[in-house]
């Protein structure tokens, strides 16, 4: 029978000849290393799934490392581009510092329109927290900072902390208080109110022409700067009220320049200056006497003297004042004869608001001598007060006389030279009144503002917060 086995070959195959037998084992065993190879390369295609979503996720994780340190660049660039504006007054005692600051900053933010930037200040703690600042919502991104004092009141330490989902990220700087001189005594003249100039009237430079320079605010009156007759300003002028209006006649002259070429040394619309506050009450410790209605008035010598409120004296002669003399308000004090001045002349009126009734008037010379001059053994710290010649705030001061010298800044709510008033002045003139300030007749005012110290005595000195660039880190 076709395909059928005989006894003899089925017991052939069976002792072992068996080919058949083994072409099945080899087909069994194919089959076992193909189900390894599928077993092998599922495997290996499942861990290479798994790695690239590890990857995936890697680059997911640092994307968003990136974005949150992004986060924290950005806020500490809102930060520190707000700072950068923000004063302290060295009369805030240092452990109040950073309060004055938080103060001040959320000024600034309001200021600017950043309505979704508060902070809070933790008096105990003495921290300042910006909560978190939502800079992208669809990216989920952030950040929020804290400032805190560091080693000593001097330093602080600004931290950002940048978010993007769950990741953050941290920068760090720090900053420190510096004491800062006020661009104001950088200038000859600076006064709130218009400048008129009538007659022969010479503002000049000592050494170079820039001490001449003037600053003029002229918010209240379109008029700013009015030149007459033979008027000149050896430095440039600034005026900041952009709407001003200035007038220089042609025989007056602006930088050494006359005719309209003068007016390109006139800048309007200038940058804005900070008048700084003047403090005259941190010298009623130097009082010494109090001068009564009554007393001499013809050739006296007044040490630390007081003079009260109402006494509206009129020295005469030769009158010598010794270390200080404070006037309280209201009051008229004249000098119709010579002044003799070693120290200083303060008086205590209400600077937002001059009173017509308070007047300090010299109607001669005036010869004005350093507080350093004064002997130390006899007066103490008073010799170390520098840099201020007059500090009358609410009170009107007028120069009719000459002089030689006149050592230190006069700061008042009204100034005035007029008749043949003129001299050397060891450092600017500073007008806090709204109204005219007057140069008439033959005035010629020379500027020596050459080692005149950074903050004149009697002015509250500004701390300013600086970031120091090279203390950048990321924690």
């Amino acid at each position: 029978m076709p395909g059928s086995f005989t006894i003899h070959q089925v017991a052939r195959l069976i002792s072992g000849g068996g080919k058949m037998i083994r072409r099945q084992s080899r087909k069994g065993a194919a089959l076992i290393i193909s189900i390894m190879f599928v077993l092998i390369f599922s495997t290996l295609a499942v861990s290479m799934a798994s790695i690239s979503a590890t990857n995936a996720q890697l680059a997911s994780n640092h994307q968003h490392v990136n974005r949150a340190l992004a986060s924290a660049h950005s806020g500490l660039d809102v930060v520190r581009y707000h700072l950068q504006d923000i004063t302290v007054s060295a009369s805030v005692a240092p452990p109040d510092r950073l309060q004055s600051v938080a103060n001040s900053l959320q000024t600034q933010f309001t200021t600017a329109g950043l309505t979704n930037i508060s902070i809070s200040y933790d008096t105990t703690t003495k921290t300042l927290t910006i909560p978190d600042v939502t800079l992208d919502s669809q990216l989920n991104q952030s950040f929020g900072a804290t400032m805190s004092f560091g080693a000593d009141f001097d330093t602080v330490n600004l931290t950002v902390t940048g978010n993007s989902r769950q990741m953050n990220k941290q920068v760090a700087i720090s900053c420190g208080f510096y004491t800062i001189g006020n661009p104001i005594f950088d200038y000859g003249i600076a006064t709130k109110g218009p400048l008129d100039m009538q007659g022969n009237v010479e503002i000049d430079g000592y050494n170079e022409n820039i001490e001449a320079s003037v600053y003029i605010e002229s918010l209240n009156s379109i008029l700013a700067l009015d030149m007459k007759g033979r008027s000149s300003i050896a430095g440039d002028v600034s005026i900041m009220n952009p709407l001003a209006a200035v007038v220089i006649a042609n025989s007056s002259s602006v930088h050494g320049v006359t005719g309209e070429d003068a007016f390109e040394y006139v800048t309007v619309g200038a940058e804005m200056c900070d008048f700084p506050v003047p403090n005259p009450t941190e010298f009623e410790s130097y009082i010494q006497s109090t001068f009564q209605s009554g007393d001499p008035t013809s050739n006296v010598t007044l040490t630390n003297i007081e003079i009260p409120a109402n006494t509206n004296p009129s020295f005469s002669g030769h009158a010598v004042i010794r270390g200080i003399m404070y006037v309280r308000a209201p009051n008229a004090v004249s000098f119709t004869g010579n002044a003799e001045i070693h120290g200083l002349i303060l008086a205590e009126g209400d600077l937002d608001n001059p009173s017509e009734d308070c007047v300090l008037d010299f109607g001669g010379t005036v010869d004005s001598y350093d507080v350093s001059t004064l002997p130390q053994e006899e007066f103490g710290t008073l010799t170390e007060q520098t840099g201020t010649f007059i500090l009358a705030p609410g009170f009107n001061v007028c120069f009719r006389g000459n002089f030689d010298v006149l050592n230190g800044v006069i700061a008042a709510s009204g100034v005035e030279f007029q008749g043949n008033a003129g001299g050397t002045i060891n450092g600017s003139v500073l007008n806090y009144s709204d109204s005219r300030m007057g140069l008439a007749g033959n005035t010629d005012l020379v500027f020596n503002r050459s080692g005149t110290q950074e903050c004149p005595a009697g002015f509250e000195p500004t701390k300013v917060l600086t970031c120091i660039s090279d203390s950048y880190s990321e924690p």
